[in-house]
């Protein structure tokens, strides 16, 4: 059954601008079994193409159900969709409706770590790609941390301690020092993805966590002296140190893993 398309008459005044605003206009009718995914692709694309802009807000319910030509049941599970990924916030009252969100590394990180999760990376393989960021920002970092950067990494080795002491020591402390680290180079994209890489980490295996304690003690002197090299602005001390830093903590990340077959080299010629 083709969908409903709104009802013309003749002789009614003409349109008046969408309740929706600029948003309204981008807006046009779907056609497809799947409607409501046609629905998130089509306000997936015009966000990603900038026509539709954080704080934007989408056009009434009742409006956009006649421009997709789809009944309210579709326009909200659509809905749903947009604001369980991140790209909608659906506010309440008068002054309520979908509007468009600002992303966030908490949101990206949660989208990306459930991709690595489904799929057949593993935490070495997470732990690769991690010292390629990680090491590679440390010149940077010895040219953009600040003061403020210094002191907020100092206060969360100062906690990895007491809780070391305290027997209450946790990974996700490792991951808040590397995350903020990445912050220290004040740019948004290392941040996020330095801080969606940890996300498979803290559901490493089992026997990673047990030796978490004896490794974090371990960890804490490496991100101090992660921290001295920076405020040194040493960064070759630095990225030696990421590395070995990183490097045991491959190690230990994948002692419950299956060992993975080393491709053959290639031939030697005769």
């Amino acid at each position: 059954m083709a969908p409903r398309r709104p009802e013309t008459k003749t002789g009614t005044k003409p349109e008046t601008a969408p309740e929706g605003g600029r948003s309204g206009g981008l807006l046009s009718p779907v056609t497809d079994r799947r409607i409501s995914a046609l629905i998130v692709d089509q306000v997936r694309a015009l966000i990603h193409e900038g026509r539709l802009a954080p704080g934007d807000r989408l056009p009434p319910e009742r409006e956009m159900c006649e421009r997709f030509g789809v009944s309210r049941v579709t326009v909200r599970e659509a809905l749903r969709v947009l604001e369980a990924g991140g790209l909608v916030q659906i506010r309440v009252g008068a002054h309520g409706g979908a509007f468009v969100t600002r992303p966030t590394s908490d949101r990206v990180g949660a989208s990306i770590t459930d991709l690595l999760a489904l799929s057949s990376a593993s935490a070495s393989d997470v732990t690769e790609v991690r010292t390629v960021l990680e090491v590679g920002i440390i010149p940077l970092l010895c040219r953009t941390a600040d003061d403020e950067d210094i002191a907020a990494l100092e206060a969360i080795c100062e906690r990895q301690e007491t809780c070391l002491a305290g027997g209450s020591y946790d990974v996700a402390l490792s991951a808040e020092f590397h995350t903020r680290l990445a912050a220290s180079t004040h740019n948004t994209a290392f941040e996020m993805l330095i801080h969606t890489f940890h996300g498979p980490l803290l559901l490493a295996p089992a026997a990673a966590r047990q030796t978490a304690p004896e490794m974090g003690r371990r960890g804490v002197e490496e991100h101090r002296a992660l921290i001295s090299a920076i405020r040194a602005d040493d960064a070759a001390a630095g990225e030696r140190i990421m590395r070995e830093h990183l490097s045991r903590t491959a190690a230990r990340l994948c002692l419950d893993e299956p060992d993975r077959a080393t491709p053959p080299g290639p031939a030697a010629a005769d």
